[in-house]
């Protein structure tokens, strides 16, 4: 009764756009790099396992998952016949004006057998089609699942660069207080002997103020960033201050964006929205079998005796057998109106599909678009550094040989603190593309093994 199943049509185009100019067909391909492949340092691969060992999102997916087997199993039941053992004794007395022996009697009954009750014999195939809603269910929530643990790698990740990227800013906060804080002795120093002015002064304690504001910024942000960081890994973890260059901590291999169908079968997400659909499906075989009777079958078989001790005795064997037919006549649209509701939800399903492959296709083409030019972004920083640099010592020497006021001075070194702290941001912002394109190409979904589909069992009809 469930309409047969078909992949809807691809909702993007069939390659990239053509303004992303990193969509490369050269390297390893993302779903089968894992994630110690790609992020080779120790510490951050320390971080990744203790994620995902102990964070609390993930550990609430995979419970999902177990919740969802169980209720695939309950389902999945229905297809076979509940089985009991009953025993039962009875002792009853009917008065004389009832008796037709026209005395009192007294009757014994006992009796022990094995019964089914209301089992439906499932010919038009509504039991099967609620076995495989349920089924798809638990594919579509194990699916989520290894989606989750893909996310989670993807924040560790981008969390702890963001943390090692404040630490280097940090540093140069740091360099650039101890630096004005000398500046800052000696105009002191000169201003005591008058070889400059108060106003100079006043400029070289401003200058000074500014570095400390920032250092304090930045050190509130890095706790914020450990603390955020702390509750991904779900544990205690040392992140003492890096003292080291934020530079690019081992992603590789480099990444091939391939095709935009190739995510259909890479991202976990892609495929949990797939099974959500089969479901839907399903759900509509359901649906459409209630049109249909409902045949069940109650069964006993066993045996009964007046005595107890004669239970087993040769024939005292009892038995019986009932089928049942039952079709509604009038419902008031009931079974009308749960078609229709499951053909909408179906309508639901294949619109959440779609948009989940278009989310896929934005976020490679974000990731693409964003590695190509931080790129080139971070190379002219780069280049504005040294002239920043060169133009802070052209600043400083005129004015000792009193060819410019401080002022000049004073903007060079501003202009050149914010040039080093941009240089950093972008560092950061190129290497978390990074990260985003390995997650947003389902980087590593080999690697996670999907939970054992149950053994499907058919009632024949």
């Amino acid at each position: 009764m469930a309409p047969p199943y078909e992949t809807p049509p691809l909702p993007v185009a069939e390659r990239y756009p053509p303004d992303v100019p990193a969509a490369s067909q050269a390297g390893a391909r993302a779903a089968a790099v894992g994630w110690r492949d790609y992020f080779s340092d120790p510490h951050l691969q320390q971080l990744i396992a203790q994620a995902l060992e102990n964070n609390r999102d993930l550990r609430i997916a995979i419970l999902n998952v177990q919740e969802a087997r169980a209720l695939y199993g309950i389902q999945r039941a229905d297809s076979w016949p509940t089985v009991g053992l009953g025993v039962d004794a009875e002792r009853s007395r009917v008065p004389a004006d009832l008796s037709f022996t026209g005395a009192p009697l007294v009757a014994n009954q006992f009796q022990v057998g094995l019964g089914t009750n209301a089992w439906e014999l499932d010919f038009w195939g509504r039991v099967r089609s609620l076995q495989d809603a349920a089924l798809q269910g638990y594919l579509a929530t194990d699916a989520g699942r290894r989606a989750a643990t893909l996310l989670l790698v993807a924040q560790v990740a981008d969390s702890y660069l963001t943390l090692r990227s404040l630490d280097e800013r940090v540093l140069l906060a740091q360099r650039t207080i101890a630096t004005r804080e000398e500046s800052l002795r000696i105009f002191t120093r000169r201003f005591e002997v008058g070889s400059t002015s108060k106003f100079d002064l006043t400029q070289m304690r401003t200058l000074l103020d500014q570095a400390l504001a920032l250092n304090v910024q930045l050190q509130r942000a890095r706790a914020e960033q450990a603390h955020a960081l702390t509750r991904l890994v779900g544990a205690p973890v040392d992140l003492a201050p890096s003292e080291g260059r934020l530079d690019e901590p081992g992603l590789e291999p480099t990444l091939r964006a391939g095709l935009p169908s190739d995510l259909l079968a890479d991202r976990p997400d892609i495929a949990a929205a797939e099974h959500q659909l089969r479901a839907a499906g399903a759900n509509i075989g359901a649906a459409r079998a209630a049109f249909f009777p409902r045949i069940t079958l109650t069964a006993n078989l066993g045996t009964a005796s007046a005595e107890l001790d004669g239970l087993f005795a040769s024939g005292s064997q009892a038995w019986s057998f009932a089928p049942s037919l039952t079709l509604p006549i009038f419902d008031a649209g009931r079974r009308r109106s749960t078609l229709e509701l499951t053909e909408v939800r179906r309508d639901i399903a294949v619109a959440d599909y779609e948009k989940t492959v278009q989310t896929a296709f934005r976020e490679v083409s974000d990731a693409l678009s964003a590695r190509e030019w931080l790129a080139r972004q971070v190379q002219i920083q780069q280049s504005t550094l040294a002239t920043q640099s060169e133009r802070a010592r052209l600043a400083n020497l005129r004015y000792r040989n009193g060819a410019t006021a401080f002022l000049e001075v004073l903007d060079a070194q501003r202009d050149l603190l914010d040039v080093e702290q941009q240089l950093v941001q972008s560092r950061r912002a190129l290497l978390s593309a990074g990260v985003s394109l390995y997650a947003a190409l389902g980087g590593g979904s080999q690697e996670l093994t999907p939970a054992p589909t149950p053994v499907i069992v058919r009632q024949a009809p």
